[in-house]
């Protein structure tokens, strides 16, 4: 009987989990918490759960596999390795485990972390036809080692790209390679590339097979950008067990009552889109479109010790933004506000722009350009003395901004630029929101750009200078 491998994408977060199953019985390869959506396949396939099975302990989301693995009473495989409070099946290199007709054999593969497995699924005949990679060797990259900390980083980059070449000796050049990370993930140390790949693939393009190892690792930690505030909590939640979750409807405020929530030291959140939020928000409110990296940059820049409120007009909206936040461990959020805010008094707008607008405003003084894209962004190409923090370090550099100027926002898509916009509207701050691509500064014959230069400072000297006189 053949064996079927099921993706479940998480592209908020830029991860897949998997199921692996033969018709009969199935294995569920690094769950996201909401768990629901595997039990949905589980039933429509008539599935048994035989296992689940974490390839590590995960730094970018709270894993369900504790928990889906409780309710179905299937075997939870973790590496022996990994000090959990819970109790599992500890994994080591070269284990194996049957789970209906087929198996999985453990591989020790360091280097996303110290203990990391990758799992070699194996068919009826015991013949490997595919390798669950988790955060080791990804499309056409590897995880990131730099997540334990910066003293740790090199080493693991070595572990890393032995761990590759221990994979794709191993196996057939056919095996297929199905890791959870990737896709746009922060724990990719680099760009992944595709949706699918094989042994084969990845030795003609993927750097850890490509460069001898010290010149991978000098390469690979020169390209780390810095990664999410919210990872921090990950893998203490991970190594704890998460508890179940509850997506059950928040309460909702009055409109009295979401005033007096604004006018606290709450965090309140308005989940509808940029140009939405762009035609009439509440001040004080913070703007983070769900329908984009909603979890990762909410998760970012969200102190956790605080209370979170969700608004929007849509019911629906609110519902994705409470499955998105699980995720990341925040479970409960205090409350939602339903409704048009239009509504209620008080709006303010948000000029929208493009980037075809930006050259004449460029000599006029009282505006500036705000680049709010991270580091290895801004060094392939930014607008020529546009001023330059980065999104997640705004709130800690607001004094930075000149208060008498009027700023022009963008990022790489829009989306960021749109948070960015909010908090500085709500510093008390002028602010244009430049709504398209950045790619489309190419297309404007007259703007200024500079290409390939590090540039990690606030600021060109002109606006440092303006920041100083301020």
């Amino acid at each position: 009987m053949s064996l079927n491998v099921i993706s479940l994408d998480t592209p908020t977060l830029g991860d897949r989990g998997y199921i692996a199953h033969d018709g009969k019985t199935a294995l569920v390869v690094d769950p996201q918490r909401d768990i629901d959506r595997v039990e949905q396949v589980l039933s429509e396939n008539n599935l048994t759960l035989g296992a689940v099975v974490e390839t590590h302990m995960h730094n970018d989301y709270v894993s369900g596999g504790l928990v889906l693995s409780q309710n179905y009473q299937a075997t939870y495989i973790t590496s022996a390795e990994d000090p959990v409070a819970f109790k599992r099946t500890a994994a080591h290199d070269l284990d194996e485990f049957a789970i209906g007709n087929f198996g999985i054999q453990a591989l020790h593969t360091p280097g996303h972390t110290f203990t990391h497995l990758s799992y070699v699924l194996h068919d009826e005949s015991g013949k490997p036809i595919g390798i669950f990679t988790g955060g080791s060797l990804l499309h056409g990259s590897t995880g990131r080692p730099d997540l334990l900390g910066d003293s740790f980083a090199a080493e693991l980059a070595r572990l890393q790209h032995g761990s590759a070449h221990r994979v794709t000796e191993l196996l057939e050049e056919s095996t297929p390679i199905y890791p959870t990370h990737g896709f746009g993930s922060f724990c990719a140390a680099t760009s992944t590339s595709g949706t699918s790949s094989t042994v084969k693939d990845e030795k003609l393009r993927n750097p850890a097979l490509l460069l001898p190892v010290e010149q991978f690792i000098t390469q690979t930690l020169a390209g780390l950008d810095d990664f999410p505030a919210y990872y921090k909590h990950m893998r203490p939640r991970n190594h704890a067990g998460a508890a179940p979750i509850d997506l059950s409807e928040l309460s909702r405020l009055s409109t009295d009552e979401l005033l007096k929530t604004i006018a606290s030291d709450t965090w309140v959140v308005d989940l509808r889109d940029k140009e939405q939020w762009a035609k009439g928000h509440l001040a004080g409110t913070v703007n983070f479109g769900v329908s984009g990296s909603f979890a990762t940059y909410l998760g970012w820049l969200f102190p956790y010790e605080k209370e979170l409120v969700l608004i929007s007009d849509q019911a629906e909206q609110i519902a994705l933004a409470q499955r998105e936040l699980v995720r990341i461990g925040i479970d409960r959020p205090k409350a939602s506000f339903l409704g048009d805010v239009k509504t209620i008094g008080g709006i303010v707008p948000t000029p929208l722009v493009q980037f075809k607008d930006v050259p004449a405003i460029l000599s006029d003084s009282s505006i500036r350009v705000l680049d709010v894209r991270r580091n290895s962004e801004r060094e392939a190409s930014h607008i020529a003395n546009s001023t330059h923090i980065p999104l997640h370090e705004l709130a800690e550099r607001m004094s930075e901004l000149p208060t008498d100027k009027t700023f022009w926002v963008h990022c790489a898509g829009a989306y960021r630029a749109s948070i960015a916009a909010s908090i500085i509207q709500n510093a008390g701050f002028n602010v244009v929101l430049i709504n398209e691509p950045y790619e489309k500064v190419f297309t404007v014959p007259d703007l200024p750009l500079v290409k390939g230069v590090t540039d990690h400072g606030p600021a060109a000297p002109s606006d440092a200078a303006e920041s100083k006189k301020s």
